[in-house]
């Protein structure tokens, strides 16, 4: 069976935010275009980041796919690692802030930027 790598940009326990992986399964359609079951989604917004577009750190406001159509998106951590998504890369951002918890630009979430000579073009899918 094949599968889909599904990188997952969430809140740790301690507060930080980190990637990790999971594998969806691909265990539907045919041999020729194989599927996942179906995934939730409610809705759908595209974004466009010029050249130089910085983020500071902020945390996910609820749980969403984000796909980068063209461009180049950095997502730095707290912990000062970076991961360079390119056109055709995601991740699932659910990095939430703690339940209770007061926003600390120190401990939680991650910033973003464009990063290359290109605009950042980026679908956000809302679950």
């Amino acid at each position: 069976m094949t599968n889909f790598t599904k990188i997952i940009l969430y809140t740790d326990t301690d507060g930080y935010a980190r990637f990790r992986e999971e594998l969806i399964p691909l265990s539907q359609g045919k041999p020729e275009a194989l599927l996942s079951e179906l995934q939730p989604a409610s809705a759908c917004q595209l974004r466009h980041s010029p050249v130089g577009f910085r983020s500071e750190f902020h945390c996910t406001g609820a749980p969403q796919w984000l796909f980068v159509l063209s461009g180049q998106m950095e997502i730095s951590l707290q912990d000062g690692s970076t991961r360079i998504f390119k056109a055709g890369e995601h991740f699932y951002s659910a990095d939430v802030l703690p339940e209770g918890s007061v926003f600390n630009p120190t401990v939680h979430g991650h910033a973003s930027r464009q990063v290359g000579n290109d605009p950042l073009v980026t679908l956000f899918i809302k679950v």
